[in-house]
């Protein structure tokens, strides 16, 4: 079996800054898979992104943009319990569960990580 770990992206979104968001992980990710750059792209929601995300409308409306290109978006459990954000993402379509097993599974086999 080919190994396609090369073609596959995790962005770990952690800023807290919309201007972050909106100038680089939001065009970042959705360009990455409209133009073909990476065959996965996974948006990782953690830290002071879930913060944003749970409460700036402008962002959940790039973030449906972003799951109707296919970009995979998950966040942190841990960080959306502590921020009372949890069932938020859940309602927005993002898969919500504790991420540090999963960061390290593929920070192991491979995946590129963009750290943001």
């Amino acid at each position: 079996m080919e190994d396609h770990a090369g073609k596959k992206l995790v962005v770990l979104w952690t800023s807290g800054e919309k201007i972050t968001a909106m100038n680089m992980v939001m065009l970042y990710c959705l360009n990455s898979k409209l133009k073909g750059w990476w065959d996965e792209v996974t948006l990782l929601v953690w830290g002071a992104s879930t913060g944003l995300l749970a409460e700036d409308g402008e962002i959940q409306t790039y973030l449906s943009t972003l799951q109707e290109a296919g970009v995979e978006v998950i966040a942190c459990k841990k960080c959306a319990e502590n921020l009372g954000a949890a069932e938020k993402l859940e309602n927005l379509g993002v898969k919500v569960f504790y991420t540090g097993q999963y960061l390290t599974e593929k920070i192991q086999s491979g995946h590129k990580i963009l750290s943001v």
